[in-house]
């Protein structure tokens, strides 16, 4: 049986008073179109998944086009029923279809293909996917024959239910399976008579019902599952619920949370087995954490790589790096972009490095910048340490050897090669390479004038007296 997948990410979602494209809004690091379509291509290839675009259609294919997925263009959005109009003929060779809204990011996959299998097995014109919120209100309901059966009569919107049918609690999720040739032989009954002037997906169950169709309905095990997000407050309830999950599944595989609900876990990040996150932890992106690993709390790692072992203080702003085994960071150390750490290396605090590489062993403790370098192992970089890579036109690398010991409060302008063991003295310019085992200084020679404090007081003393004596 050939399934193909429909997501609806057409609409504008006027209700967040927001520009972007409701399906472009985040939770847990990604669009919620994302997580829909991951879900999706668990269960078809890519190439069987069709996204309907409508509003801000560019900006949402370019934010998901590397997945692989088809796009079909509802240029005038006039509701899910002319959605699925406008991707008929895309779907034609398809026996089976799947619906799904990219707004509903919590969606997994085993619930899509429990919905694909009781659809067959009950081999019916449509089947819907059901949920029983505690508080239907706000949602259609879905009426079956009697409670008992999976057949289905109707959906009715929420404004047009009866009293005796507000007592119902199961509501329509918006997802659906349908059988191609039943869909679309009956789509053209759609109307456009109702508040809005739209074509609704959700009156194919009654028209298929009255054209003796099988339609019938599975409740989803999660309602939080299949709801979707049509504020910024239930945006932000999604992704407080994703990111909780996230974590309760980390905790399952070993790792430590502390204060689980005050994490920012993104869905791509991974996390080794004894692995300790303390409260206000930020894991963004695709970022890997291996084993036996120490976050300290109010750090921000963002798609990096971390061994086992790491040991990151408190503090630390961490983008597009790679720490080795064992190495250890901060507190209020910040890595930019190309930052690569080795083992049993220390980055303290206030260090900020970027395109740089720190070899195994080596340390730089405190307050420097370390910048387009190359770093041996056994280096120490001592207090106020800088490496000038910027001539105001070009950027130029620093070489450091191992072995070497930088002073502190040296200045290093690359171009620059410091040899394997050579010293360089505290306080010293370097504008030359420094041969292996040399001693450079790059600093004048101090000069103490005896007195000269005292005699510069007695000066501005008198000069105070004769200012006084004028005004007086």
């Amino acid at each position: 049986m050939r399934f193909a997948i429909v997501i609806m990410a057409a609409g504008k979602g006027t209700r967040l008073k927001s520009k972007r494209a409701k399906v472009l809004h985040h939770i847990g690091g990604k669009a919620l179109l994302e997580h829909v379509i991951l879900a999706a291509t668990q269960i078809v290839p890519p190439e069987d998944v069709y996204v309907v675009v409508g509003h801000q259609a560019g900006a949402v294919q370019a934010a998901v086009a590397s997945t692989g997925v088809k796009f079909v263009t509802q240029a005038e959005q006039r509701g899910t029923g002319h959605a699925i109009q406008t991707v008929r003929e895309a779907v034609s060779g398809y026996e089976h279809l799947i619906v799904l809204s990219g707004d509903v990011p919590l969606l997994q996959p085993k619930t899509i293909a429990r919905l694909r299998d009781f659809h067959l097995s009950e081999r019916a014109a449509m089947t819907i996917l059901t949920a029983a919120p505690d508080d239907p209100n706000d949602y259609g309901r879905v009426l079956r024959k009697s409670p008992a059966s999976a057949e289905a009569i109707a959906i009715v919107e929420q404004k047009a239910l009866t009293p005796e049918q507000e007592k119902v609690r199961e509501i329509n999720s918006g997802i659906y399976a349908f059988a191609t040739e039943h869909l679309f032989k009956n789509i053209s009954e759609l109307t456009t008579s109702n508040a809005h002037g739209e074509y609704y997906l959700t009156d194919m169950a009654r028209i298929l019902v009255q054209e003796k169709q099988r339609v019938v309905a599975i409740e989803a095990d999660s309602a939080t599952e299949v709801l979707g997000a049509n504020t910024i407050l239930e945006m932000v309830e999604l992704d407080a619920a994703m990111r909780l999950s996230i974590a309760h599944k980390l905790m399952a595989r070993g790792v430590t949370i502390y204060r689980p609900e005050t994490t920012v876990i993104d869905s791509d990040v991974k996390v080794g087995a004894d692995t300790i996150i303390e409260p206000f932890v930020q894991l963004l992106g695709d970022t890997h954490v291996g084993e036996d690993c120490l976050i300290r709390s109010y750090s921000v790692i963002e798609n990096s790589i971390l061994d086992h072992h790491v040991l990151i203080r408190q503090g630390c702003i961490i983008n597009d790096s790679r720490i080795h085994s064992s190495a250890e960071l901060g507190p209020y150390a910040r890595l930019r972009p190309g930052s690569e750490i080795g083992e049993e290396a220390h980055v303290g605090n206030f260090v900020e490095t970027k395109k740089m590489r720190l070899g195994k062993g080596s340390k730089a403790s405190h307050l420097s910048y370390l910048g387009d370098a190359e770093i041996g192992s056994g280096v120490n970089i001592g207090a106020g340490t800088i490496t000038c890579n910027y001539d105001g036109v070009n950027k130029h690398r620093t070489l450091i050897e191992d072995g070497a010991f930088v002073g502190s409060h040296s200045t290093l302008v690359a171009p620059l090669v410091i040899g394997q063991g050579a010293y360089i003295a505290g306080g010293s310019t370097i504008t030359e390479d420094v041969p292996p085992d040399a001693l450079a200084l790059g600093r004048t020679r101090q000069t103490t004038k005896v007195e000269w404090a005292k005699s510069r007081r007695s000066q501005i003393h008198a000069a105070k007296e004769v200012e006084k004596s004028r005004q007086g």
